[in-house]
């Protein structure tokens, strides 16, 4: 899997209608602008950018707004870590923007004279408006929206120098792939839930006037027969142009918004992600940027549509044992042709220290707040965590044998993911079998943080913050945002 493979981004940003403001003649708000990335993977691979994280008040759980910047807070074992989020809405303060402006424009006239006020030359007209245009695209908002088989979330950000600021978030549990493996088709329901939490998202795109989007759709959109319809019914309904990635794709993503997380070393490393519908692993070797990805492979088991296909759950400990060994089984039966082509990079990176793992799901984020005992989900605390891997196991043998009741009165679990848990322990645990890591590295973050940086990126090594490429404009035109 390249990572200068290029995504077949397709953007298509709602408005609100135009409205003049009283007492200025002539001038309307501005039209609609959308663009995609063209050869915004390559750019965001070579331009990594890490972010600010505030906490998300509108996301219930642990899917919360991710950043990059490897923070030196590293958690071990449960002890406290300083956390890099920072609490409020993400927006800078008058002052903090004003200081922001001085900077640019102190930074201007360094360039063009230096030393005392009286020998500095004055900015001609082109410094001026570079100025500007780099003031403009810092306001600039992007957004990121993944539509998985289990989550709708949404990201939008705005550019702040080498990071971003997360300015708004959303998270739902829409299980649109439910019933998929037993149908082949996304059900009316899952898609009524679907419509209604991709409509805020819209609402979202348009009250914080998006500049730039990517909105993508994997596993449940990828195998249902009546996907494709699903994805025009968004359109015309949201306004939101879905696109509809290739596993590969998606692992990319993932491994682009989360590798910043991956603890320090030589030699091959593993990140996943445990999805809905799907699992990606992807060995990657370690660079001074992105990493590069080695090997990779998706397998269509994930909390949903393992959960869906081993039946229900028995009525007793030993049935319940029973069905946890069959869903490990299968999914590691899935993983044998992997294993067996990364033996010899196993044997290489046990050779140079510990083998390092990275892991990016609603599975490990969960189990990492049972390992914390946190009386609620807390982002702050589990993104970027470190830990044993014999904790997850023992966490995962406890959770496959309790009944659903029990575990919906566990803190972090609940009713939303009571039922789900398990198949995304048993996915971990063959995950830990294939890769006998010590130590596992949690991630609240993936996939939105993936295309941010890589819509930002593309961005920011544009030769020209005017009018958009011919890539852009071909895919506007095929998204139907210029219209």
């Amino acid at each position: 899997m390249a990572e200068h493979d290029p995504p077949a981004a397709k953007v298509d940003v709602p408005r609100r209608a135009s409205k003049r403001r009283k007492g200025r003649k002539g001038k309307s708000s501005r039209s609609a602008n959308g663009a995609a990335v063209g050869k915004g993977a390559s750019q965001a691979t070579s331009v990594p950018v890490a972010g600010k994280v505030p906490r998300e008040r509108n996301e219930k759980r642990g899917s919360g707004p991710e950043s990059g910047g490897r923070g030196a807070s590293r958690q071990r074992s449960g002890e406290g870590r300083a956390s890099q989020a920072h609490d409020g809405s993400g927006d800078a303060s008058p002052r903090e923007l004003a200081r922001g402006r001085g900077a640019v424009h102190q930074a201007s006239s360094e360039r063009q004279g230096g030393g005392a006020t009286s020998d500095r030359k004055v900015p001609g007209p082109k410094a001026l408006a570079s100025g500007h245009e780099r003031e403009g695209r810092s306001r600039q908002s992007f957004a990121a929206i993944d539509l998985g088989t289990n989550n709708c979330r949404l990201l939008i950000a705005r550019p702040s120098g080498q990071h971003f600021t997360v300015i708004d978030a959303f998270s739902r549990v829409v299980r649109l792939g439910e019933g998929l493996a037993q149908s082949g088709r996304l059900s009316d329901a899952a898609m009524d839930r679907t419509l209604a939490a991709l409509k805020i998202c819209a609402e979202k795109l348009m009250r914080r006037n998006v500049h730039l989007a990517r909105s993508v759709a994997t596993e449940a959109c990828r195998r249902a027969e009546n996907g494709p319809e699903f994805i025009e019914r968004v359109r015309q309904e949201t306004g939101i142009a879905l696109d509809i990635i290739s596993a590969r794709e998606e692992a990319r993503l993932a491994v682009l918004g989360c590798h910043v997380l991956l603890e320090e070393g030589m030699g091959p490393a593993m990140i996943f992600d445990i999805g809905g519908g799907s699992t990606e692993l992807v060995l990657i070797e370690s660079t001074g940027t992105v990493p590069r990805i080695l090997d990779w492979q998706s397998v269509p088991w994930g909390v949903v549509s393992l959960t869906e296909s081993v039946g229900p759950e028995g009525t007793c400990e030993a049935e319940r044992l029973a069905r946890y060994r069959h869903m490990h089984s299968l999914v590691s039966e899935s993983f044998a042709d992997f294993a067996q082509r990364i033996s010899g990079a196993r044997g290489s990176a046990g050779r140079n220290g510990p083998l390092r793992l990275l892991g990016t799901s609603g599975t490990v984020t969960t189990l990492a707040s049972l390992h914390l005992e946190l009386p609620q989900y807390d982002r702050r605390m589990v993104d970027g965590l470190i830990v044993p891997a014999r904790s997850m196991r023992d966490i995962s043998t406890r959770l496959s044998t309790m009944a659903i009741e029990d575990r919906r009165e566990l803190n972090c679990i609940g009713k939303e993911r009571a039922d789900l848990v398990v198949a995304g322990c048993a996915i971990l645990e063959s995950i830990l079998d294939l890769w006998p890591a010590e130590r596992l590295g949690v991630a609240d973050r993936g996939i939105r943080e993936g295309i941010l940086r890589s819509l930002i990126s593309s961005q920011t090594t544009r030769p020209s913050a005017g009018a958009p490429t011919h890539t852009e404009r071909d895919a506007m035109t095929r998204a139907g945002a210029g219209r």
